[in-house]
């Protein structure tokens, strides 16, 4: 896509003031496969390293915040979070309407088939990427992941294809992945050159995604995830503890010169895994737990690296958004932002995310004459400009208070053998979600080849068929004054098991009891039947009797959506009582709407 000038003498200015170390140069990286034109920031000189876990981490509560020397583009959002929530309209009204979107969580790590953060877990033996790797590459010793980037090519990956099949099972939105934690872009970054145009592919996966997107008015947002990457990639920098590799290093320790004569010649390794932090108390066991970032704390021995660190990460999502405008970005995280101190934020404190927020809506301001994109800043409180996400559960209560978005993985966020593929407890999934004012984003894993298997596509297709028969209690609708009613476990309603969907999910039982309810863009009730009755069964809706406190009108009318036929049906004291069809050829969930 065309670079803006004006854009770049921005950035060049910006990379001119900041602090010592950091500094502007427009550079070219010569590799051996080619020549690729990469606009980077100086890499910091870092310090002699310290002993392994003997470095305190500075005081992260004390710390002052670190201001960035980036500008945004012009208009009334100033880098603060005072700003944002003063300018920001609210919630885009086509948020509200999409209710469901498909999460395309793709990129190299689909390569290992070993689930989540195969990059990382590659690194550490005994886990089930480690030994695939060794498997399909060899010892990180020696073949690493930077090869796993440079034999990537998923040559089926065919995004306009996908994007129908999505529209089919009924999404109005997707979110794609834009960066992981593996440091790795997948589009033609401009400041980063581990990128997907340069190694690998050798392909634009993003503006593919893009152009795919906008031919078929599906709204689409970018994923970043790569606030984690310095303290995530910790494990590339160890080495085995037995055997015949015992105390080799792991390719994360390699310099720029060591590439010299190499595929790889002109690529920085500390560009793509970071520089080893060990020597901070904690850091190298957190690394090997299964989730954990590093503790609390600031790398005061490291706050040039620090800040060039936190200016790379915003300018690569600004990058994204003054070239492919998306309809919504998306960070990483379980604290209050990027670069907070804590949490997945560790290691600094810096105004990162206000700045790329400011940027991101003053351009949309620019570009559509209003501001109808958002910012997804995950787990962060009640703030007027952010969406927030639930990752893997869905609240029990209803939750109208800000707008979020519930989401999950089919199996796992990157592909493995083995995954559970049931359209049943995906509908399910969104149905809780919607019941309680939110919206659903599922992550259906694509092979390593860009393709879907059959299972995916068999499952697409049977949601498609229930959205397209129930879609107008879906799309635009409102919870209603409870989520739902039915049988009570531990005192509370019974409801879809949280995490990765799996077999427990496909397996799980709801009964005749057991309903949902939303309100639709009609004012129309809409009861969802958790299970799908045998023909004939007699329903009782307690919530909707004459006597329920939630109804102040009669019930005049009740339909079954997809059936033609009339039903039979009273408003009783204690309930609204229907007679299912003789006939009832559904699945998953039947769903009444009631006037």
């Amino acid at each position: 896509m065309k670079r803006s000038v004006n854009h770049s003498v921005l950035v060049c200015a910006v990379m001119l003031t900041c602090i010592a170390g950091i500094q502007a140069q427009n550079s070219t990286v010569q590799t051996n496969s080619g020549t690729a034109s990469v606009q980077l920031l100086s890499f910091p000189a870092i310090p002699a390293r310290h002993p392994t876990d003997s470095v305190t981490m500075g005081d992260w509560e004390s710390f002052p915040e670190m201001k960035l020397d980036i500008p945004v583009a012009p208009g009334p959002f100033e880098p603060t979070w005072e700003s944002i929530e003063k300018n920001y309209p609210g919630e885009p009204a086509w948020l509200r309407e999409a209710k469901f979107g498909i999460w395309v969580h793709f990129g190299p790590q689909s390569a290992g088939e070993s689930g989540d953060w195969y990059a990382r877990n590659l690194y550490k033996p005994g886990k089930t990427a480690y030994e695939n790797h060794l498997k399909r590459y060899g010892h990180p010793s020696e073949v690493g992941y930077k090869e796993v980037l440079r034999d990537w090519n998923p040559g089926k990956l065919d995004p306009a294809k996908l994007t129908r099949i999505y529209e089919d099972a009924g999404a109005r939105f997707l979110l794609i992945q834009g960066v992981h934690h593996d440091n790795y872009d997948l589009w033609n970054s401009r400041y980063h050159p581990w990128n997907s145009v340069n190694i690998g592919p050798k392909r634009d996966l993003l503006g593919e995604w893009a152009k795919a997107c906008r031919a078929g008015n599906m709204r689409f947002g970018v994923t970043f995830h790569h606030e984690y990457t310095w303290w995530w990639w910790q494990t590339a920098f160890g080495s085995d503890k037995e055997g015949d590799k015992k105390g080799v290093p792991y390719d994360g320790n390699l310099t720029l010169e060591d590439g010299r004569g190499k595929w790889w010649e002109g690529y920085d390794p500390r560009m793509l895994y970071g520089i080893d932090l060990r020597e901070y108390k904690g850091v190298e066991e957190k690394a090997h737990q299964d989730w954990s970032p590093a503790s609390a704390g600031i790398f005061n021995y490291h706050l040039d690296y620090a800040k060039w660190y936190a200016t790379q990460w915003a300018l690569r999502i600004m990058d994204v958004v003054e070239h492919y405008d998306p309809d919504f970005i998306y960070t990483d995280g379980t604290v209050q932002g990027p670069f907070t101190g804590n949490g997945t934020g560790t290691g600094i404190k810096a105004d990162a995310m206000p700045r790329v927020m400011a940027d991101y809506y003053n351009r949309t301001l620019q570009r559509r004459g209003e501001v109808n994109t958002f910012s997804i800043v995950k787990f962060r409180h009640k703030t007027n400009g952010t969406v927030t996400t639930e990752e893997f559960g869905v609240p029990a209560a209803i939750n109208s208070n800000e707008p979020w978005i519930a989401e999950a993985p089919v199996g796992d966020w990157f592909y493995a053998p083995g995954f559970t593929y049931d359209a049943g407890m995906m509908i399910r999934y969104i149905i809780e979600a919607i019941a309680r004012d939110g919206n659903a984003a599922l992550c259906i894993s694509i092979l390593p080849d860009g393709s879907l298997d059959e299972g995916s596509l068999k499952m697409l297709k049977e949601v498609g068929i229930w959205m397209r028969r129930n879609g107008e209690a879906v799309y635009g609708s409102r919870a209603w004054k409870i989520p739902g009613e039915g049988e009570q476990v531990n005192g509370k309603l019974k409801m879809l098991p949280g995490g990765k969907l799996e077999r427990l999910h496909a397996e799980f039982k709801f009964n005749e009891q057991d309903f949902r309810f939303t309100v639709g863009k009609n004012g129309a009730i809409y009861t969802f039947c958790m299970t799908v009755p045998a023909p004939g069964t007699e329903l009782k809706i307690k919530s909707l009797g004459k006597d329920a406190d939630y109804l102040h009108k009669p019930v005049k009318n009740v339909e079954l959506l997809g059936y033609e036929g009339r039903l039979t049906w009273n408003q009783e004291a204690d309930g609204l009582v229907i007679t299912c069809p003789a006939e009832l050829q559904f699945a998953t969930s039947i769903v009444f709407k009631i006037k």
